[in-house]
């Protein structure tokens, strides 16, 4: 089908769960077209990307899957391919898909650290530059990355070395391309959560852990995974074609002091 029959085709990676999997039932409607990404590393994963594409249908949207783990070579620029060879256009990608791991800098090794490289920032880079000339000619060019909190608060009894440096490496990247895309009419921004409630994985119901996560907020909760996706369903729109290269935080107040 012809990008001409769709409003926006949008990429969202890390689509089976959490905030992927909220932005997609948040944006799914009529003429939009969703592209859902998960690494689909077992059945269980494949399922519930299946099961986000099929309540985005519901809702009227026109739904495909890809699947592919970013850190490998080549997996970004083929989630792109699909998503043109689909939908004939692609005009927003959020890059959603990362994971957080507790790590002390003593701990850290280079196996780590490359790990979490090649799944947050070098990812990301591989997408908008596969991405770029159809973003560039796109009437609703937008760019979302969800970068977090961990590169903007630093404890030594909460370390994630890899993980913060990775997503401020992602920032800088994300603030780079905003620069290069502005000419096109092309925003790039990031979001930065809190402490996110998990709809899956060992620490969704570790209920200690997210009493001591919402404590240490001082708004005194955590956020829900629809809290963030408000956000970036906001910086996909029109209303927000003013704003570039910010990293916005929905923390609750983490990153006060």
């Amino acid at each position: 089908m012809s990008g001409a029959a769709f409003e926006r085709a949008v990429l969202i990676t890390g689509a089976g769960s959490g905030i992927g999997a909220a932005l997609a039932r948040r944006i799914a409607a009529p003429r939009v077209a969703l592209m859902l990404h998960a690494r689909g590393a077992d059945a269980a994963s494949r399922e519930r990307l299946e099961n986000v594409a099929a309540d985005c249908a519901s809702r009227g949207a026109t739904c495909s899957t890809v699947l592919g783990d970013l850190a490998e070579r080549g997996a970004p620029e083929h989630a792109v391919h699909q998503t043109l060879a689909q939908f004939g256009a692609l005009d927003q990608i959020v890059a959603n898909a990362g994971h957080a791991q507790r790590q002390s800098i003593g701990a850290l090794d280079f196996e780590a650290l490359a790990e979490s490289f090649a799944a947050v920032p070098a990812a990301f880079a591989a997408l908008v530059r596969r991405a770029a000339p159809a973003l560039e000619t796109s009437k609703r060019g937008r760019v979302v990355a969800v970068s977090s909190f961990v590169a903007h608060r630093y404890r030594a009894d909460s370390p994630f070395a890899a993980t913060a440096a990775a997503k401020a490496a992602l920032e800088s990247l994300a603030k780079t391309a905003a620069a290069e895309f502005a000419p096109h009419g092309v925003t790039v921004n990031c979001v930065a959560p809190g402490y996110t409630r998990k709809d899956r994985g060992p620490s969704a119901d570790n209920a200690p852990a997210w009493a001591r996560a919402a404590e240490a907020t001082p708004l005194g909760h955590v956020a829900e995974p629809g809290d963030i996706a408000a956000l970036i369903v906001f910086l996909l729109s029109d209303e927000a074609r003013h704003i570039t290269g910010q990293v916005i935080h929905v923390d609750g107040g983490l990153t006060l002091g």
